[in-house]
């Protein structure tokens, strides 16, 4: 019934944007009480939808860790971002990501924010220093092309989860700088990083961490709460490895399964069994296996070395990037 009204609510919203007035738009986002600098913006806003409140979905600000090693609710098939700095690892599941969406941490000294969006599918952990200050990311509540909208909790720009550029705001036009990090199996990760840690349950959520809201999602023919183009020549619930830098190309996960390890230039892309999907079954480590899919860039001397890359759907690819190349 909630799922109904939030559906019913968003294409009332979306029907009535076509012909609202921007500045009308405006004045409804500072009746919320935003602080945002809403004359700056390289978007037309009447793209964003309003579904939940500001924070409505919580970020977890001071993240719990433990050994990935000792005894833990998370199911070696279940996908985690996992990220390595200065060699230290930390996984973080997706049971949890998928009720906060982000993460605030501090690595050695390095703050970041781990982020992900359910509807896109998209993990990305980005540096979260803007010019000289240290911010942290929250929910606005809101998306754009099925995107979480994520806000800087200092001069409240919004910025798109998915490419990291600032959209509306202060800082429209920027772009936040993208950390290279893996959408891997638990399994993957302990076996990668014998002394790695992992994300504890925040106690908000703990109650229905590992369930998954969306189900069959990723089964669907079309996408929740999306307002956009569906593209035309591929199935917009398909599963996309998508690499922004330094070329803009995704190749499709069925592609991957027959031809791992795929070379593209210097990229390798890498898919392996051994990960549920997230957004399939009620709980996400009885979710179809959609394997593990990895990218890289080879170097002259053969070295391998990460790059930013997200696993997302193929609508997703094409909402932000018109044009883009998916290898299917």
């Amino acid at each position: 019934m909630f799922k109904k009204i939030i559906v019913a609510l968003f294409i009332i919203f979306t029907s009535q944007s076509a012909v609202i007035a921007q500045e009308d738009i405006i004045a409804r986002w500072n009746s919320q009480g935003w602080k945002t600098d809403f004359s700056k913006t390289t978007i037309d806003l009447r793209e964003v939808g309003n579904v939940i409140a500001a924070d409505a979905i919580p970020s977890i600000d001071d993240p719990k860790f433990q050994l990935a090693t000792d005894e833990t609710e998370v199911k070696g098939n279940e996908p985690v971002v996992a990220f390595e700095y200065n060699g230290i690892a930390r996984a973080y599941p997706l049971r949890y990501l998928m009720w906060h969406e982000i993460v605030n941490d501090v690595i050695d000294g390095l703050p970041i924010a781990v982020t992900y969006c359910p509807l896109c599918n998209s993990s990305v952990v980005f540096e979260r220093t803007l010019g000289d200050d240290v911010v942290t990311f929250g929910t606005t509540g809101k998306l754009r092309f099925s995107g979480l909208l994520m806000y800087d909790r200092g001069e409240q720009t919004w910025w798109q989860q998915m490419t990291g550029e600032g959209i509306v705001g202060a800082r429209a036009g920027e772009k936040l700088k993208a950390l290279p990090s893996y959408l891997i199996s638990f399994d993957i990760y302990k076996e990668r990083y014998p002394n790695g840690e992992i994300l504890l349950a925040d106690r908000r959520r703990a109650s229905v961490a590992g369930q998954n809201p969306y189900i069959n999602y990723d089964s669907s023919e079309f996408p929740f709460l999306f307002s956009g183009e569906i593209p035309e020549d591929i199935e917009a619930m398909m599963r996309i490895a998508f690499v922004q830098e330094p070329r803009e190309i995704a190749v499709t996960l069925p592609y991957l399964e027959k031809n791992s390890p795929f070379r593209l230039g210097d990229l390798e892309f890498t898919w392996q069994a051994g990960q549920a999907s997230a957004l399939d079954s009620g709980v996400i480590s009885e979710g179809r296996d959609v394997g593990n899919i990895e990218v890289y860039k080879i170097l002259e001397n053969g070295e391998r070395i990460p790059v930013v890359y997200t696993v997302t759907f193929a609508f997703v690819g094409r909402a932000f990037i018109k044009d883009l190349e998916i290898i299917q």
